[in-house]
């Protein structure tokens, strides 16, 4: 292994400069080749593209070779690389992956730019940027979010727009809570006073189950948007999120995390904090890749396409809503 590892770097050294000088081409480096998605055991010179584009749409100079000085050569799109940015900074232009909220909610993340009739919007959580139902259209978000320094009119970037309304439970009610369990109540001893052995409870309707958090605001400026994801890039594409798959998000809190989908066709009970909860089904679980403030992250495959919009998790997971439902939902596509 160390033999023809430092065979391979031998190699590398006299073609470095001339690789890096190729369009598009923004770091070279050894590792293991991917074929298909799946990583090999077989070392190879790796060069590393802002956008990987077709063979028709680069020169013949710009070509990177299958092989160089005898050894195999891979393509890997990594995207424009930058310095570490800081998410709950105020950042212009305004990319995916940085601190956003409503002016009435503390914090959360813009998960990506996305479009609906040709016009461009970002999207997040609901709770985020749309205050769990209770905002309108018509309202502010703001960049950094408002826990980060946000505030009106300076760090506004966007106009709410629409929202996926979240259907809350209503559970049981005791005979001691509000007009409606007093009424139960006082029939209740009645029964009981007359022998009967009827009893009535009262419930408030069951809601109905989601499938997604979600909504979009437009853009105030859309030369102040920039529609790559921090350290990410951009995406490529949209994928389905299946048992196994590797994946990758970056959020306001715990910037770039990674993890596996543990689980799929996930059905689960959201505490939303008020003494709010929600059902949601045909969700995705992953492990332990996100803290508070990262809800509304954009999650990627390792090829950078879109799997799912992140929106909740505890200590040990994450969940996430499958972004063809939340696509469908808002009738929206990637720009």
């Amino acid at each position: 292994m160390d033999t023809i590892y430092y065979h391979i770097k031998g190699k590398l050294d006299k073609v470095r400069d001339q690789l890096l000088k190729k369009q598009n081409v923004v770091a070279v480096g050894i590792g293991y080749k991917t074929v298909e998605g799946h990583t090999t055991g077989d070392l190879s010179i790796i060069c590393s593209v802002a956008d990987k584009k077709p063979i028709s749409k680069l020169s013949t100079a710009d070509l990177i070779p299958r092989v160089i000085e005898g050894i195999p050569t891979d393509v890997f799109n990594s995207g424009v690389i930058n310095v570490v940015s800081n998410p709950k900074a105020r950042i212009r232009p305004v990319p995916a992956g940085c601190s956003i909220s409503h002016t009435s909610v503390t914090a959360g993340t813009l998960g990506c730019w996305v479009k609906k009739k040709d016009q461009l919007y970002l999207l997040s959580n609901n709770h985020v940027i749309a205050n769990n139902n209770e905002a309108s259209p018509g309202d502010l978000i703001i960049q950094p979010g408002s826990y980060d320094g946000g505030l009106a009119p300076d760090d506004v970037i966007a106009i709410l727009s629409e929202f996926v309304p979240i259907s809350f439970r209503e559970d049981e009610i005791s005979s001691a809570g509000g007009i409606s369990g007093f009424i139960a109540g006082f029939l209740n001893l009645l029964y009981k006073l007359s022998g009967s052995r009827t009893r009535i409870k009262v419930y408030k309707e069951q809601s109905k189950t989601n499938l997604c958090d979600a909504a979009i605001a437009h853009p105030l400026n859309a030369e102040e948007v920039a529609l790559e994801v921090l350290e990410l890039g951009k995406i490529q594409g949209m994928k389905e999120g299946k048992l196994d798959m590797k994946i990758r998000k970056f959020g306001r809190t715990t910037a770039l995390t990674n993890g596996v989908i543990t689980q799929t066709d996930l059905s689960v009970v959201v505490n939303y904090g008020y003494n709010k909860t929600a059902l949601f089904s045909d969700q995705l679980m992953a492990g332990a890749m996100s803290q508070g403030g990262d809800s509304g992250s954009a999650v990627l495959d390792e090829e950078n396409n879109l799997v799912g919009l992140l929106f909740a998790g505890s200590d040990t997971t994450t969940i996430i809503n499958r972004i063809q439902n939340v696509f469908s939902a808002l009738d929206i596509t990637l720009p």
